[in-house]
């Protein structure tokens, strides 16, 4: 018959003590068999299950309290140890007061530990937030965003809409900021999007109340929908009567048909208001992204729809080379599109983290170590008394745990401060908002160290299972430590500072390519200069959007401090956009291509300090009644007029009559900062027929020192007498700079953070060993120097075994940096992963480290003396 279930009896072998627990177990075994053959095995179970239930209470209590005491009884004193929860108990209040009594050695260890649980914990919720968990996306896996997202037209989505084989819907979608006009309220602006019908079908949300949108909201001539964030219903007032109202969106009216749940957001957490777009076969303007819902297989095996797509496109349309559509059609899946960007400088700092952990690890594991070598005659005496092995072995992982525990509790307080940290120097944008400060931190923390603490118990475990702690009486005469050994320190050593370089190196490398990306002329001077961008409302009609940019420019020049004022519809460093098809009179190979092209006011060029290189720039004798002319750059000169003086010569942009060249000036970053120059070409506001809804003003301050008080007087004077202008956001040129640089630079300047602690824990574990190796060789170095060794020759083999561990950490960081790079290799600009400046340098600084912190212990040992050692022996 089968005896009783194994988990109980697992459960009293633990906590019975000795002397009463075959018995226990055995009455109970026999009731169980006999209840089963007589009651069947249901009735046996129940019974089985309320006697230990029922004695699992007082038990625990039992075991507790002789755990917390250390008391016992004489009965069971012939079986030493108690059961393992007992022991367990004994052997963590037995560590606590170890750790009391050593309280350097245990600070050291704690904080250690809790840089690298804590900093790793803080970006480890940041990436789970931000890359790790689902988007508001139903099955994203079945969604995808067609190429060249934002130069689609409204005629090319039009003429796919109805023949797009393979996707269940699609949708066309643009950026689209709009002012809310509130009675008695300023204008507010508002983060939106403008889009087809189809958006929300495509993405597989529904909204919380309301409707989505439906076939029929994107007419033209229709009414006009809109859909809002939770954010932005509870701002105005949390009703949900506010389905079937209209709001004055861009001053154009918008019925309210839905609001979407809390947590929802596309393409970007910013975006607090979804509105329909009327579409039409006449615009022909590149601005829609392509979002598709597939039907069958998933977004990323949709090659070969793809490609078709591109063939109907090729047989309808006709492209010019740079915006040829046909020729890389592909599908990006929509994770991959909306965090793609985010990924390598989010696990770069991950991977540090974890190397800093790692090399915390370390650490503690060494001074472990050197506890344990302290105490090898304690530890052999208490062998030969009977201690088990296993017991010793138990002892050390305890005082790890608690290690590891009090380590997660001081780490917690550091991620939560390093989570603050990290979410204002990471490039995440808005979907830093992602990211919250909650208990998952704390319990990542907590995780972390514990881990790290179980993880650091081996290595003493593995040094005291492998020693012979008995022989080690024989070195009592030497203070209970041996001459030999410290390989396995030694070894511990050199994969921290292998993982030092390797950080080093990482930081090295990204410093060198930030080098490089701020070495490059964008071609404007951003020292100095405000930026704010503005928008309009969408009902104005052109000559009213001219109008009131026109009248903002004067009331920004009287700012005192001011050098100039300019406006444009696109800043340089700000990525592609407005490119305009251009003509040249008798050069007919040219009518099939695009130039960037940029609407600015007078002293847009002098503002941002854009030189004149022939001819002139725009004086106020250009205005609206005046011949339309335009301002070329050196590339479009170069390309377009390349063996002749372009100045009076005439261009067409698709105005009546065409523009009449009047200047030439530098090239500026039009488009991203390392594309290199564009052809660009720049027309006044009064001359260009359309005027959008969104302008940039620049205001260049005479002295760069004055900036602070400038953004605050502009800030002001556009708030306060624009009436027709909504603030987007202000910053100073130089920060749009900073943007341009991107992701390197901030990831850069954590990495070099990293890499200086990095530095100062492989200092402190290179001191350490090498203090622990002089230690056991005090006894050979004093009766050495007895027998007239100099102490420089000490001196020189103590920092010649440093410079050994330096050495070998060093080639191993190296061979590390060379294969783990390429995996970064987005992140570096004109920089190789095998730079040799970069690895050289971390390199020499890592050794440096190591001769230093080897000098202190082998000047100490040079100082022994040997007397004093021969009287010990």
């Amino acid at each position: 018959m089968t005896g009783m279930p194994s988990f109980a009896a697992w459960c009293l072998r633990r906590l019975l003590p000795y002397a009463e627990r075959d018995e226990v177990i055995a009455d109970l075994d026999a009731e169980y068999r006999a209840r089963r053959r007589t009651r069947g095995w249901l009735s046996a179970a129940a019974w089985l299950g309320y006697q230990v239930a029922g004695s699992l209470p007082s038990l625990v209590t039992r075991t507790a309290w002789r755990g917390w005491t250390g008391f016992e009884p004489e009965a069971n004193r012939w079986q030493p140890g108690g059961p393992m929860f007992e022991t367990w108990l004994m052997d963590l209040r037995y560590s606590a007061r170890r750790l009391t009594r050593r309280r350097t050695y245990a600070l050291m260890a704690i904080l250690t530990l809790a840089l690298g649980a804590g900093g790793t914990a803080a970006i480890y919720s940041i990436v789970r937030a931000v890359l790790l968990e689902p988007l508001p996306i139903r099955d994203e896996a079945a969604v995808g965003v067609f190429w060249s997202p934002f130069d689609w037209t409204e005629e090319e989505f039009l003429f796919l809409r109805p023949q797009l084989t393979g996707f269940e819907t699609v949708a066309a979608y643009r950026p689209q900021d709009v002012t809310l006009e509130t009675p008695g309220e300023p204008l507010r602006l508002i983060r939106g999007i403008a889009s087809s019908a189809e958006l929300f079908d495509a993405l597989g949300t529904t909204p919380l109340f309301g409707r989505g949108f439906q076939p029929g909201d994107d007419v033209v001539g229709g009414e006009r929908a809109a859909i809002l964030s939770y954010g932005l219903w509870q701002d105005l007032g949390s009703d949900r009567g506010i389905v079937g109202r209209q709001l004055a969106l861009g001053g154009t009216p918008h019925t309210v048909v839905g609001v979407m749940p809390r947590g929802f957001w596309f393409p970007t957490p910013e975006t607090r208001v979804w509105v329909t777009t009327p579409l039409s076969f006449e615009r022909r303007s590149g601005q829609y992204a392509l979002v598709g819902r597939t039907s069958g297989p998933a977004a990323d095996q949709m090659d070969a729809q793809m490609r078709g797509i591109g063939q109907t496109l090729g047989g309808r349309f006709q492209y010019p080379p740079q915006w040829d559509k046909t020729r890389s059609p592909a599908l990006t899946g929509v994770r991959e599109y909306l965090l793609g960007d985010l990924r390598p400088g989010l696990l770069a700092v991950l991977v540090a983290m974890g190397v800093i952990l790692a090399i915390a690890c370390v650490n503690v594991a060494a001074l472990m170590l050197g506890q344990l070598g302290g105490r090898s005659t304690e530890l052999a005496l208490r062998t030969a008394l009977g201690a088990a092995r296993q017991r010793l072995v138990q002892q050390l992982v305890s005082e790890s745990l608690l290690i590891g525990a009090a380590a997660g509790l001081v780490g917690a307080a550091i991620a939560a401060g390093g989570f603050t940290m990290l979410l204002r120097l990471l490039p995440l944008g808005a979907l830093g908002e992602r990211a919250t400060l909650d208990w998952s931190l704390f319990w990542a923390a907590m995780a972390f160290a514990l881990a790290a603490a179980m993880m650091i118990a081996v290595v003493p475990s593995m040094a005291m299972w492998r020693t012979n702690l008995q022989g080690t009486l024989a070195t009592t005469r030497t203070g209970g430590v041996g001459a030999r050994g410290g390989r396995l320190e030694g070894a511990l050593v050199a994969g921290q500072i292998a993982l030092a370089v390797l950080l080093v190196a990482g930081a090295g490398l990204l410093i060198r390519s930030v080098a490089n990306l701020r070495a490059i002329d964008a071609g404007v001077d951003p020292r100095g200069v405000v930026v704010a961008d503005m928008t309009l409302p969408t009902h104005l009609s052109n000559d009213q959007r001219r109008a009131a940019i026109a009248a903002a420019i004067p009331v920004l020049e009287q700012l005192p401090g001011v050098r100039a004022v300019g406006a444009t519809i696109k800043l340089p460093l700000r990525g592609s956009g407005q490119n305009w098809g251009i003509r040249i009179p008798g050069r007919p190979e040219v009518s099939s291509t695009t130039t960037a092209f940029r609407t600015v006011t007078h002293e847009y060029l002098d503002a941002l300090r854009i030189p004149v290189r022939r001819g002139r720039g725009f004086v106020a004798s250009d205005h609206e009644n005046s011949e339309r002319v335009v301002v070329i750059n050196e590339a479009l000169a170069a390309k377009y007029f390349p063996d002749e003086d372009p100045i009076g010569r005439r261009i067409d942009t698709g105005f009546d009559g065409g523009e009449r060249i009047i200047g030439v000036v530098g090239n500026a970053a039009e488009a991203q900062l390392t594309d290199g120059a564009v052809p660009a070409r720049y027309m006044l506001y009064e001359h260009v027929p359309p005027v959008w809804h969104e302008v940039t003003f620049v205001v260049a301050a005479e002295r760069a020192e004055d900036l602070p008080r400038l953004l605050d007087l502009t800030r002001t004077v556009l708030q306060q007498n624009t009436r027709n202008l909504a603030l987007q956001r202000m910053m100073t040129l130089d920060s749009v700079f900073d943007l341009a640089v991107g992701a390197p630079q901030r990831v850069a300047t954590l990495l070099s953070v990293l890499a200086g602690l990095a530095l100062v824990l492989g200092a402190v574990g290179v001191y350490g060993v090498i203090s622990h190796f002089v230690s056991r060789r005090t006894r050979d170095y004093g009766i050495c120097m007895a027998l007239g060794l100099a102490p420089r020759r000490v001196v020189s083999e103590v920092v010649a075994r440093g410079l050994v561990l330096g050495v070998i950490g060093s080639a191993l960081g190296l061979i590390a940096v060379v294969f783990g790079a390429n995996r970064f290799s987005t992140l570096l600009h004109e920089v190789q992963p095998a730079d040799t400046q970069a690895l050289l340098g971390a390199v020499l600084i890592l050794l440096t480290i190591a001769v230093t912190a080897s000098f202190i212990p082998a000047w100490r040992a040079s100082r022994t003396d040997p007397s004093t050692v021969l009287r010990q022996q």
